[in-house]
């Protein structure tokens, strides 16, 4: 399947909701595509191939990054990593918190829970503002892991996610708004 057919199944099934979870938010919905066998299927592929072979770990960000980690270290072989929003963990964690638009929040892993030098593909539904998807690969540099780079199902371009980041970390998005 081409790149293109993935992100055209993928957005069959994908529902946007206007005013969610405020007014003005045009909220991008992947739950119809987590319920469609083939187009979840095309996405969690989709997310691992542009790093292929360069990674050991998938680490899901809490929530719906669990969902796409999981299915896709089931389609390449790898493991995941689990990185939770705080006080989820019963071992001893590393944190990194981060900035929210009210607040902050913090995520954790379990500290040793994988080698050093692990290479560490960082997976979530979206890339926003870049700060949960930025405070991941931080807590995995932290960890003494290697970021092999970071995947995303929807870029929301015009929030400046990838700008925040910078150069340090290659990513790869299957659909933009």
């Amino acid at each position: 399947m081409t790149d293109q057919d993935v992100r055209t199944l993928v957005e069959s099934h994908l529902a946007t909701i206007p005013d969610f979870p405020e007014p003005g938010i045009l909220f991008r919905d992947l739950t119809p595509v987590f319920a469609d066998g083939p187009a979840f299927h095309a996405l969690s592929e989709a997310l691992t191939e542009p790093f292929a072979g360069r990674f050991d770990v998938l680490a899901g960000v809490e929530a719906r990054g669990f969902l796409l980690a999981g299915a896709a270290s089931v389609l390449s072989g790898a493991g995941v990593l689990p990185v939770r929003k705080a006080g989820k963990l019963p071992r001893k964690v590393l944190r990194e918190e981060y900035a929210l638009e009210y607040g902050t929040a913090a995520l954790e892993v379990h500290e040793g829970e994988l080698p050093p030098g692990t290479r560490v593909l960082v997976v979530d539904d979206v890339l926003a503002t870049g700060g949960t998807v930025g405070a991941a690969a931080r807590l995995v540099e932290r960890a003494g892991w290697q970021v092999a780079g970071i995947a995303v199902a929807i870029e929301l371009v015009d929030l400046g996610g990838r700008e925040a980041l910078g150069d340090r970390y290659e990513i790869f998005s299957l659909l933009q708004y």
